[in-house]
């Protein structure tokens, strides 16, 4: 028996929990078969992957963005004006400035590059050119093919345009060039110790009662699926009072000087939501492509959700599936959508595709919706009720999982000896670990 096992043989003699035959700590098959619909996101990252036996509560993840997805780099000098490139190669600007490098970095290492050099909105290809020389953020270039004419063209640059890399090309005989690296980059959060209690006193444990004649049994029950909702909650709605650190690449200070009014150290899991909000993209920064945080106004037309699809499909590999978590609000949303398209789809003659309710092989409810870029699959969450009626939780699981500190377990017959009451308690040291933040969506609905 479990209680024997963990040194609790004296339990047998009182007749209270030894005759019961339970098993003093939680399994998880069973465990998981309990959340399903009533915690399915906890369900989803449990079964995505946990990690269990940590050697700290607070643990980091190491991330890495293959720089190869994207490399450009933009045009910094105010004092160009309509700079001309000219065609054939002959010739070679003066030292521009540069900056705004994503996926390379600033460096000797640009000599060589081959560069395609679009204007600031990105919607008109000037030309090809070849970076040359580099002096301390400052590059020369050569025009090696003009905008797209049968004939090489001059090329005009200005303040603002964005050069993306599309390959090398170096000088025969020449020696290799200057090499660059990045680093792994580092996030981090912490499990939270959560303790659910179950109590009654010796005169209700002993007395008959209708409705429900065990009512410590009947306390447990609902006192398992309390402390499984919290957790639920908790990996949604939580927050760490030093964040996640993936905007600052891994800060990590003070990030145990929360206590309670004894001063012990308490720690708390940082959730998927406030970690979007947190550091997420809403389209209105530097790069608007890699946008995870989307309004009601960013899909309220079909041309809005097309986009919007497309950039929450973009990294890949992808299987052209997601799952999205969605409160009844936002479930809604789509079904009205699916029922009256015309107005979502205007001329394009699409209209939005709602599966029927199915059920998943982990035990909760889902829809699919059809996009065009892939399929979503909406998951009914209880949890997002109330303010988070209409949103819409999108995420990667394969950057997701569950860490465990310690296992859950169900802590028995913990009151003092001479206590007049039976108490026993579910004990987690738990939390859950995001990472790669721009693989996850979330959609407000309001």
């Amino acid at each position: 028996m479990a209680g024997e096992a963990s040194g609790m043989k004296g339990l047998g003699s009182s007749g209270v929990l030894y005759n019961e035959r339970r098993d003093f700590y939680i399994r998880p098959n069973v465990v998981k078969e309990l959340w399903t619909d009533v915690a399915p996101f906890l369900t989803v990252v449990a079964n995505q992957g946990t990690i269990s036996g940590m050697a700290d509560p607070t643990f980091k993840m190491f991330e890495h963005r293959n720089p190869w997805q994207k490399q450009c780099f933009s045009i910094n000098d105010s004092s160009i004006s309509d700079a001309v490139i000219e065609a054939g190669g002959t010739q070679t600007t003066e030292f521009v400035g540069v900056d705004g490098f994503v996926g390379i970095a600033d460096g000797a290492h640009l000599v060589g590059l081959q560069v395609e050099i679009w204007n600031e909105a990105e919607t008109t290809k000037k030309g090809v050119a070849l970076v040359t020389e580099y002096t301390s953020s400052t590059i020369k270039l050569k025009n090696v093919s003009g905008a797209n004419t049968m004939a090489q063209a001059n090329i005009t640059i200005a303040d603002n345009d964005k050069l993306y890399v599309i390959g090398n090309a170096q000088g025969e005989g020449g020696l290799s060039p200057e090499a660059w690296s990045d680093d792994l980059e580092v996030v981090y959060n912490s499990c939270q110790i959560f303790k659910t209690p179950v109590q009654v006193t010796g005169t209700l444990l002993q007395a008959s009662l209708r409705g429900e004649s065990k009512e410590l049994a009947r306390l447990r029950d609902i006192k398992s699926s309390e402390h499984k909702i919290q957790k639920e909650r908790a990996f949604l709605f939580g927050s760490n009072p030093q964040g996640m650190g993936h905007a600052s690449g891994g800060a990590f200070a003070n990030i145990e000087d929360i206590t309670d009014k004894d001063g012990r150290v308490t720690r708390t899991t940082m959730g998927i939501i406030p970690a979007l909000e947190r550091y997420g993209n809403d389209g209105s920064g530097a790069d608007p492509y890699s946008q995870n945080v989307f309004a009601k106004a960013d899909v309220a037309d079909y041309s809005k959700f097309v986009d919007a699809m497309e950039k929450v499909f973009q990294y890949v590999p992808t299987v052209g599936m997601k799952r999205a978590f969605v409160g009844a609000g936002a479930l809604g949303y789509w079904s009205k959508m699916s029922s009256d398209s015309g107005t979502f789809s205007g001329d394009s003659g699409w209209a939005v595709n709602l599966g029927d309710m199915k059920r998943d092989a982990l035990g909760f409810n889902y829809r699919v919706l059809e996009t065009p870029h892939g399929m979503i699959q909406l998951v009914p969450t209880p949890a997002l009720r109330g303010p988070y009626s209409k949103h819409m939780l999108i995420v990667d699981e394969s950057n997701l999982f569950h860490a465990q500190y310690r296992k859950p377990a169900f802590q028995a017959s913990i009151q003092p000896n001479d206590a007049d009451y039976v108490k026993d308690q579910y004990f987690s040291d738990e939390g859950i670990g995001v990472s790669m933040i721009e693989s996850h969506a979330l959609i407000d609905l309001n």
